[in-house]
């Protein structure tokens, strides 16, 4: 497969993580599971995961280090949904490793949107820039006030 295509594929899991993330995170903060929803979250953004280190490397870098964060995050998520079903403090491990895991996604597609785009390039070409650091810190506190609100609203129900 050549690494346009490669590309695209990554891409598009991307997206859809993201998406199906933003789904969860609102069933988190309206007390639902969504269960079906769930599953796609944590096995796209997975995948995201993997399929970022199936590009070429020349160098070791903050990609991979994402990356490799996301994944223990996704593997305590998984473990606290699944394995222990959200028990006890097993359901705000999960609320904050589930948002953690879509906030990695999300950062790392900003980074993206800000290299690949042209207008918003222009903006902040080397990232190093204001605009490029509101961007990244205003989505963080979003985060944080979402996860925030989502460990104190989900609550498990029985189904």
């Amino acid at each position: 497969m050549n690494i346009k295509t490669f590309t695209l594929i990554h891409v598009v899991i991307s997206l859809v993580g993201i998406t199906s993330g933003l789904v969860v995170m609102y069933g988190l903060l309206t007390r639902r599971r969504l269960n079906g929803w769930t599953g796609l979250f944590l096995i796209t953004t997975a995948a995201t995961s993997v399929t970022g280190f199936g590009f070429p490397i020349t160098h070791f870098g903050a990609p991979h280090i994402v990356g490799i964060i996301s994944l223990v995050i996704l593997a305590a998520a998984i473990f606290a949904r699944y394995s222990c079903k959200l028990a006890g403090a097993w359901r705000w491990v999960y609320v904050i490793t589930a948002a953690l895991a879509l906030y990695l996604n999300v950062f790392v597609g900003i980074a993206q949107a800000f290299q690949k785009i042209p207008t918003l390039n222009a903006l902040a070409p080397t990232q190093t820039e204001l605009l490029f650091a509101i961007a990244q810190l205003v989505v963080l506190v979003l985060f944080i006030v979402l996860t925030v609100v989502a460990v104190r609203t989900f609550r498990v129900i029985p189904v």
